[in-house]
C-alpha cells in the first residue's frame, strides 16, 4: 500500500518505519526541513532501541520517503495518518491545533479519495472534527472527493516500540465504514500471521479506549506506589506485598513495581485529558484525579527522604547529590514529565547540588537544565559519584542494576544510597555498610 505519515515524532517515525518494513510505502512528512534531512541521510533523531536500523534501510530500498511538502506525500497515498503532537494545556486539555492545521492541510491539498486516520492521542469526537474540517476546505474548493476518517490509536512502549509494532497484542481500529475496514485488514494482515489481532468497533470507541487502557495502567502504577507508603508506615516489605498479590491473575504483576511515579509523553497527559474530558461532560473521575494526585506526590517521594535525612545535619545546602538516571525510565532519551526533573527542582531549590549521570539522555539534559548553575551533567557513571554525600538512583537503567559497590563507596564522603526503583537488596548493602533507603521498605544503616 501506499502510505502518508503527517510527523516523524515518536509514533509517526516508528509507524513508518514498520510500514515499510513490511513491505509498504510510504511518506513522511514533517514541518521541519532540519529533521527532514537528517532523516535523509539515514539517521534518527530520537532515541528508540533498534528504529535506527529499520529506518536506515527502508529509506536505502526506497519504501521509505522524507519531505517536508504534504502535496507529495499525498499524492499516491490511499491512508494518511496524522501523527503529530497533541501536547497537554495548562487546563489538563488535549491541545489540538496540531491535528486541525492537518486536517486542514489535508483538505485543502487532496485531489483524489483517501482514508484519514488519527493515530496521535486524541480526544472522543476528533474524528468527527477532522472530517468536518477536511469536508469545510473541500466544499470551498467546490470539490466533492470521497474520503473517510478513522481511528487507530496506537499502544507503544517507548524502549520497546519496535517490537510493539511489529508484534502487537491487539490493533484497535474505529471505523463505521466497510471499505476503511477492509483496507485496515489488508495492512495490517502480515502483523498478525499466528492470530487475528485487530478489534474493530466504533470511532468514538476507540478514541476511548486509548485513555481508558492508559488510564488503567497509570492507575496501576499509583496503587503500588501508595501501597509502598502504606508500608513505609507500618513496617511491612511492599516486594513482598508486591509478590502476594502479583501471583493472583486477575491482577498480576505488570506495572505493579513501586519507584519514582510515572512520567514520558502518555501518562501524565492523558490521565489529565481524561480528567478535562470527563468533566466537560459532567462526569466525575474521582478515581483518575487520585491516580494523578498519587503520582504528583510520588515523584516528590525521594526529594523529600533525603531533605529529611540532611535535615539533622543543617539541611541539604551546600551539600553534593550525585544522580543516575535522568530519562523518565530506561530505554529512551525522553524527558517529559521526568521524575529526575522533579527531584533536581525540590533539591536545588534548597540550595543542594546535583551531578548527574544518564547514558543516553545527557544531551536532552544539558538543554533542559542549563539555565540551573547547581547542576553538573557528567558524563561518567562512576566520576558522577566524587565527592559526593550521596547516590540517589533515579531511572532502571540496565547499567545500574550492578555496579561496583565498593567502587560506590569508596568515591562517596560516605556510603549514602537513596534508590527510587528498588534496585537493590537492602540487606546486602546493610552489611557492606551502607545506609540504603528505598521505596516500601524500611531503610538499613540508619539507626532507624
Amino acid at each position: 500500500m501506499n502510505i502518508c505519515i503527517v510527523g516523524t515524532g515518536y509514533v509517526g517515525l516508528v509507524s513508518a518505519a514498520c510500514f515499510a518494513e513490511m513491505g509498504n510505502h510510504v511518506w513522511c512528512v514533517d514541518v521541519n526541513p532540519d529533521v527532514v534531512e537528517i532523516l535523509k541521510q539515514g539517521k534518527v533523531h530520537i532515541f528508540e532501541p533498534g528504529l535506527d536500523v529499520l529506518v536506515k534501510r527502508n529509506y536505502e530500498d526506497e519504501r521509505l520517503f522524507f519531505t517536508t511538502d504534504l502535496t507529495e506525500g499525498l499524492a499516491k497515498a490511499q491512508m494518511v495518518f496524522i501523527c503529530v503532537g497533541t501536547p497537554c494545556g495548562a487546563d489538563g486539555s488535549c491541545d489540538l491545533s496540531y491535528v486541525e492545521t492537518v486536517a486542514r492541510q489535508i483538505g485543502q491539498n487532496m485531489t483524489e479519495p483517501k482514508i484519514v486516520v488519527d493515530k496521535s492521542t486524541v480526544p472522543v469526537g476528533t474524528a468527527d472534527k477532522v472530517r468536518a474540517t477536511i469536508k469545510e476546505e473541500l466544499d470551498k474548493r467546490g470539490l466533492d472527493i470521497a474520503f473517510d476518517v478513522a481511528s487507530n490509536p496506537e499502544f507503544l512502549k517507548e524502549g520497546d516500540a519496535v517490537s510493539d509494532f511489529m508484534k502487537p497484542d491487539r490493533v484497535v481500529v474505529g471505523t463505521e465504514n466497510e471499505e476503511t475496514r477492509k483496507q485496515f485488514e489488508t495492512l495490517y494482515a502480515p502483523y498478525a500471521r499466528s492470530r487475528e489481532k485487530l478489534i474493530f468497533m466504533g470511532t468514538r470507541s476507540a478514541e476511548m479506549t486509548k485513555y481508558a487502557a492508559n488510564c488503567m495502567l497509570a492507575t496501576k502504577i499509583s496503587f503500588i506506589n501508595e501501597m509502598a507508603g502504606i508500608c513505609e508506615k507500618v513496617g511491612a516489605n511492599v516486594r513482598e506485598v508486591r509478590l502476594g498479590i502479583g501471583s493472583d491473575h486477575r491482577i498480576g504483576y505488570y506495572f505493579i513495581y513501586p519507584g519514582v511515579g510515572y512520567g514520558g509523553s502518555c501518562f501524565p497527559k492523558d490521565v489529565k485529558a481524561l480528567i478535562n474530558t470527563a468533566k466537560e461532560v459532567g462526569a466525575q473521575p474521582e478515581l483518575i484525579e487520585a491516580v494523578d494526585s498519587v503520582n504528583n506526590r510520588q515523584k516528590k517521594m525521594l526529594s523529600t527522604k533525603i531533605l529529611d535525612y540532611f535535615e539533622a545535619q543543617g539541611g541539604v545546602k551546600g551539600k553534593t547529590l550525585a544522580l543516575w538516571g535522568l530519562a523518565f525510565k530506561a530505554n529512551t532519551d525522553d524527558m517529559r514529565e521526568s521524575s529526575a526533573l522533579s527531584i533536581i527542582s525540590e533539591l536545588t531549590a534548597a540550595g543542594m547540588k546535583i551531578r548527574a549521570f544518564d547514558p543516553v539522555a545527557y544531551e536532552k539534559a544539558e538543554e533542559i537544565l542549563r539555565d540551573n548553575d547547581l547542576v553538573e551533567i557528567v558524563h561518567s557513571q562512576y566520576a558522577v559519584l566524587e565527592d559526593a554525600d550521596a547516590l540517589a538512583v533515579v531511572t532502571d537503567w540496565n547499567q545500574f542494576r550492578n555496579p561496583d559497590f565498593e567502587k560506590v563507596k569508596e568515591s562517596l564522603k560516605a556510603p549514602l544510597l537513596f534508590d527510587g526503583r528498588n534496585l537493590y537488596d537492602p540487606g546486602y548493602l546493610g552489611s557492606n555498610g551502607f545506609a540504603y533507603f528505598s521505596v516500601g521498605r524500611r531503610p538499613v544503616g540508619t539507626g532507624e
